[in-house]
């Protein structure tokens, strides 16, 4: 089955779009708005896929059709334009009869044809693009997330070296390698997993070593939060101990101060008990 087929039709629509758009820029045409609404007393009637000027200033209301267009379609088109007060355009593979070609001179509306091949590998490519992005991520994102060997100080000074330089020579060169001797540590270290065996030519090798650099940046990071975190627990547990110990000393304090508060009660009594045994001495003394 054509892969055309398999492209749901906003995917095909969205496709189509962008090919009518391109191939009008090529024209001389000049982009002002897609998807313009039309409104008619606040409610809205209808929709202008792109709206262009031409090198001569004339505004275009067009209609973007995946397939042919039909007499429905050049209806439309007409009178979408007569809304707006622009002139008709419309971008498609061609005329589904000779009924809508005829309906089109007659209306004045302009056809742009795009040949059927054209049509139908751009919207392929456009989906080949896609999943070949998808899949490109993906397979990136599973080095950085997936998993992660222990690295060694050799294995991070070669992919420094992979990584900051132009080709193989030159980094082969900065590690006092040749290029041959390279490519075996290279080999080593996907065995070891750390470069994924579909990583063939260079440019992806850099890349992967890009991405392992910055997931090792970035697990250093944490690693060294995690220590902090704990540094900071410690020092939590040892505010609490002295905390314990401030209380405990402040408690204490408290008694040693009742304590002297008590001791200098009994010193003024005892004061006062030896200021009356010494009157009452006195007043013996002078009785004799």
């Amino acid at each position: 089955m054509n892969s055309t087929s398999n492209l749901s039709a906003r995917r095909r629509w969205m496709a189509s779009e962008k090919i009518a758009i391109g191939a009008l820029e090529e024209l001389g045409y000049k982009i002002i708005e897609t998807s313009k609404r039309i409104e008619i007393n606040g409610v809205e009637v209808g929709e202008v896929d792109v709206v262009a000027s031409d090198q001569q200033g004339e505004i275009y209301a067009v209609e973007v059709k995946a397939g042919r267009i039909d007499v429905s379609g050049i209806r439309q088109a007409y009178v979408n334009a007569l809304l707006i007060n622009a002139k008709p355009l419309v971008v498609c593979k061609g005329f589904a009869d000779d009924a809508a070609r005829e309906l089109a001179e007659h209306l004045g509306v302009r056809v742009i044809q795009l040949s059927d091949v054209f049509l139908v590998e751009s919207e392929e490519l456009y989906t080949i693009v896609r999943e070949v992005i998808e899949e490109t991520l993906t397979d990136y994102l599973e080095v950085f997330y997936g998993f992660n060997p222990q690295l060694k100080p050799e294995h991070l000074e070669i992919l420094y070296a992979i990584h900051n330089s132009t080709t193989i020579d030159e980094a082969a060169s900065k590690l006092g390698l040749d290029p041959a001797g390279l490519a075996r540590k290279i080999d080593e270290l996907k065995r070891i997993g750390v470069i994924p065996k579909w990583a063939t030519k260079y440019n992806s090798v850099k890349r992967i070593a890009q991405v392992v650099i910055q997931k090792q940046s970035m697990m250093s990071a944490l690693e060294e939060t995690r220590k902090l975190i704990e540094n900071l627990k410690q020092v939590e547990e040892q505010l609490k101990t002295i905390q314990g110990s401030i209380s405990t000393l402040n408690q204490q304090l408290k008694k040693l101060q009742d304590l002297i508060v008590k001791l200098e009660v009994k010193t003024q009594s005892i004061g006062e008990t030896r200021q009356s045994i010494q009157q009452a001495t006195q007043q013996t003394t002078q009785q004799q």
